[in-house]
């Protein structure tokens, strides 16, 4: 049996299954159109301004930062793997810990702008604090 019938197998099998499930939801599914389903959910914010799609841009500011620090630990471990080999074949100490000290100075100095510019601080909306006031009272 030729291995690209398999393949071509799994491919059809792998859209046809999620077709297939698309379809049979969109023939299952109640269509009840209400005002509740239309409104903007923002994970739990209260959605401000007005703008068509409303969103704190707070979430992305902090998945950048995420994407950012997860990329540096992907180039920081390959380096903690070569640095004993490094030493061991005779390089120097500052030969092998300088690039990688270099490298997270600048992620530091990254860090502290996006702090002093308050991409990590998170700010409830106006919104949201009068309505916890109202709950209190």
């Amino acid at each position: 049996m030729n291995p690209w019938i398999a393949i071509g197998a799994l491919g059809v099998v792998s859209v046809g299954i999620p077709l297939g499930m698309m379809a049979v939801s969109a023939l299952l599914r109640p269509s009840v159109p209400e005002q509740g389903k239309s409104a903007i959910y923002e994970s739990g914010e209260i959605p401000t301004g007005t703008a068509r799609i409303q969103f704190n841009i707070q979430y992305y500011m902090v998945a950048l930062l995420f994407v950012v620090f997860d990329i540096e630990t992907v180039l920081i471990f390959p380096w903690t793997v070569i640095y004993r080999s490094a030493l061991e074949q005779g390089a120097t100490l500052a030969e092998v810990l300088l690039p990688m000290l270099v490298f997270i100075g600048i992620l530091v100095v990254g860090l502290v702008w996006a702090w002093r510019n308050g991409a990590v601080k998170w700010v409830k909306s106006p919104l949201a604090e009068s309505r916890k006031t109202e709950r209190q009272t």
